[in-house]
């Protein structure tokens, strides 16, 4: 996915041996594997929402490496644009609801899957255990794509959520080092140098409701903690903690932002970070790939902290392929699963992350990979905490995450009332 972004279910309260032959033999193996005496019959569809920049990129050469693999099979990758998922997932909510699924569609995993209840078949036997895909991905990795005792779903990638970005550039005229931003104050005290001694807006970004819920995820594992905000999101949340989180996101946004973020959306303040006209973003790491695009330098023009007190964390984020079934037919169940099976494969992770600007999450070659790309791929693997998004489907379901965004949007974007939304992210979660 390009991003997140509001997501609408199904019905919104109701309806809410490839591994291992890869691992002996490299893609030959995999070839081999594909051209066994397999009768292709039908066409495999996919629906996915990457339509432009690094994300069209990206599923152009996981098409291109999949159709080498497997040369006699009819595919169709279906690119369906709007921002963030939106139209995508309506998209897909109406073929569901007509009885009419597509072969595989690109979603979120995790609690994300609920709202695809009684819709989903079981890949566990066919796709995970077929491709010994358990043991080369990270635990969070697979339980993130099981669902009801079995497996609905197959990692593509993982964006991290906890990187600050920065103009190289705007901070070196604001005498900022980014290295000494070990704290929210300290960050505070950066944000007032770039005020004081640029020109440049000191931290850019949208008001769009999944902007500012990800901004306040991260304010509260950098302020709060790592268990605090496990805590929170199991439904156990300390009230005090939730406050906190929002007296620092007050304080950024009503001091801090540019005066137009209600009107624009984050690939606009984006690009200001790019063009020197503002210091800071909070995003996902999808941002990187407008750099990357864009032909800016890591290290030279842009870089990258972890926001101040998750240092040791890597902010979780993960793009799946879901697999349609149960209670419906899948149109083309063995190229579906073969495509799966692929999917999950060392050689789809490189093929599909080095443009994504997102990072494998199972064992993979870095030589492929940029410098930002090897040091996130490198931190993914060492760090012990791995929080789930809150804004991306990992870690609530769809109706809480639509509920948080509700109460954002009608408690704390102007006026920023920081009791009010603390009450209602309390009774929600």
């Amino acid at each position: 996915m390009t991003d997140g972004g509001n997501r609408e279910s199904i019905d919104r309260r109701t309806f809410t041996k490839c591994a291992a032959l890869l691992g002996s033999g490299g893609a030959a193996a995999l070839t081999g594997y594909a051209e066994q005496d397999q009768q292709w019959s039908n066409t495999m569809e996919l629906m996915h929402g990457w339509t432009g920049g690094d994300g069209a990129e990206a599923v152009a050469a996981l098409e291109e490496a999949f159709q080498n693999e497997y040369p006699e099979m009819d595919t169709d990758f279906r690119a369906i644009g709007g921002t963030g998922n939106v139209n995508l997932d309506q998209a897909v909510a109406q073929r569901l609801r007509a009885g009419d699924p597509p072969s595989v569609f690109a979603g979120w995993p995790g609690p994300n899957l609920v709202q695809y209840e009684g819709v989903l078949g079981d890949i566990e036997q066919d796709v995970w255990n077929e491709a010994g895909l358990v043991e080369p991905h990270a635990d969070e990795v697979v339980e993130a794509c099981r669902f009801n005792d079995g497996f609905s779903a197959v990692p593509i990638g993982s964006h991290r959520m906890n990187d600050l970005f920065y103009n190289v550039s705007v901070l070196d005229e604001a005498g900022v080092d980014p290295e000494s931003i070990d704290s929210f104050d300290a960050w505070l005290d950066a944000l007032d140098a770039v005020a004081s001694e640029t020109d440049a807006v000191p931290y850019a970004n949208s008001l769009a409701t999944w902007v500012v819920l990800q901004f306040w995820a991260v304010n509260m594992l950098g302020s709060q903690g790592f268990d605090a905000y496990m805590n929170f999101i199991d439904g156990e949340g300390d009230e005090a903690a939730v406050r906190a989180a929002f007296e620092n996101v007050q304080t950024v946004l009503s001091e801090y932002l540019n005066e137009d973020a209600a009107e624009i959306d984050f690939t606009e303040a984006n690009q200001r970070i790019m063009s020197g006209d503002a210091a800071f973003i909070h995003q996902g790491n999808w941002v990187a790939g407008a750099y990357v695009n864009e032909d800016l330098t890591f290290g030279e023009d842009w870089g990258r902290i972890q926001f101040p007190g998750t240092e040791d964390m890597y902010g979780f984020h993960l793009d799946s392929f879901i697999y349609p079934g149960n209670q419906l037919d899948n149109p083309s169940p063995e190229e579906s699963k073969a495509f799966l099976r692929f999917a999950g494969s060392e050689t789809a992770h490189v093929a599909f992350n080095q443009y994504k600007g997102s990072i494998p999450t199972r064992e993979v070659p870095t030589d492929e990979f940029s410098p930002y790309l090897t040091e996130t791929i490198e931190d993914f693997n060492s760090v012990d905490q791995r929080p789930p998004t809150i804004a991306h489907g990992l870690a609530v379901t769809q109706d809480v995450q639509s509920d948080l965004e509700d109460a954002l949007s009608d408690t704390f974007l102007d006026p920023y009332d920081v009791d009010a939304a603390t009450r209602r992210f309390m009774e929600i979660v």
